[in-house]
Order: C-alpha cells, then structure tokens, then sequence
C-alpha cells in the first residue's frame, strides 16, 4: 500500500517527464502498481485509514505521483453526481467539448504541499478511451468533477502540473466559454 512518503512531490524531475505506454498484457508489478494506485485512493477518502496511515485525501493519483513513469492513473470519485472507480491504463481524450469549467475553490494535488490559487480551465465534457487492468477497453462519456478529475490526471502522465494552466498574470480572470464547478 502506499503512503504519503511514497508520493513524490513538485520539483522531482519524474513529474515532468512524459509518461510511457503501458504494454499488455500486465506484468505482475504493473498490476500491483494499478492495485496499488486505487486502494490508496480509496483510503485516503476512508477517515479511519487517513489517520492510522497518515494519508492525504484524493479523489486520483498517477504512476508519475510514486515515481513511476507510466501511463496510468486511478479515480475514485462517490459524490452522488460523479460515481467512478477505475484505473485507467494508457487513457486518452479523443474529444471534447467548446465550453470550459473551472473549479471555483481551484484545485489541489497529492504532490503539492502549497496552496495554489487561482482557476484552472479545462473542458466541461469529455469523452475518453484507454483500458482497464485486464486489458478490456474502456471509452467513457464523462463531465463536472469526473472530467475535470481526469484531465488532471492525464495532465500527469503529460509532465504538466495543474498550476501550468492557471493565468501567471491574473490567477482568477474570468475563462471565456467556461462555467465554474461548483461542489455540493
């Protein structure tokens, strides 16, 4: 299982590195590895494993996060408006919407100790394709917090942090074509 000292922090170079394909079927240890990325985020959402394993909360972490540079990630998300619990082996956006949303509060990462303000755009709804540990495919209609999730994580498998998307000069100026996301 990892812990928060497994997860590497801004600054490592892995974190900027693009990630590789993943070739299938899984070896042993890229399959503990998507094993792995998925019950730490479970966990870090469970209190009681929070405080016995000191763990961050996450809604998704990326192989690039444990100083793996391989296209993977996990999500898990449980809000009533955004179920999803996978781990998605080399994912891609195929395609997108116009219109941009943005998390109000602005967003956070397992690997960045600071708080980071300002809005991050990215697209309202996607539709992705990738696969899952046992090699079937996937191909996923997703928007709201799902969505924004997602392209977070594949930002990581890019060597993008989401803070590279925010305006240097003005931080919360107003995206054009985007509706904030709002969490319940």
């Amino acid at each position: 299982m990892f812990e928060l000292k497994d997860i590497i922090r801004e600054g490592h170079p892995t974190l900027r590195q693009k990630a590789v394909e993943v070739d299938f079927p899984l070896s042993i240890e890229n399959a503990k590895l998507a094993q792995d990325l998925l019950e730490y985020v479970k966990n870090s959402q469970d209190p009681e494993m929070i405080e016995r394993y000191d763990l961050r909360p996450g809604i998704g972490i990326a192989a690039p996060q444990v100083n793996v540079s391989k296209r993977m990630f996990a999500l898990h998300l449980t809000d009533d408006e955004a179920k999803l619990s996978l781990v998605a082996i080399n994912p891609k956006i195929i395609s997108h919407s116009v219109e941009k949303t943005y998390i109000s509060v602005g967003e956070g990462c397992l690997s960045v100790d600071r708080v980071i303000e300002g809005y991050v755009p990215r697209y309202a709804r996607i539709t992705a394709k990738g696969f899952y540990p046992d090699g079937s495919e996937f191909k996923l209609r997703l928007k709201g917090l799902a969505a924004i999730a997602f392209q977070h994580e594949i930002d990581h498998l890019n060597g993008i942090m989401f803070y590279d998307h925010i305006d240097k000069k003005n931080p919360f100026a107003e995206i054009p074509d985007a509706v904030p996301y709002e969490r319940n």
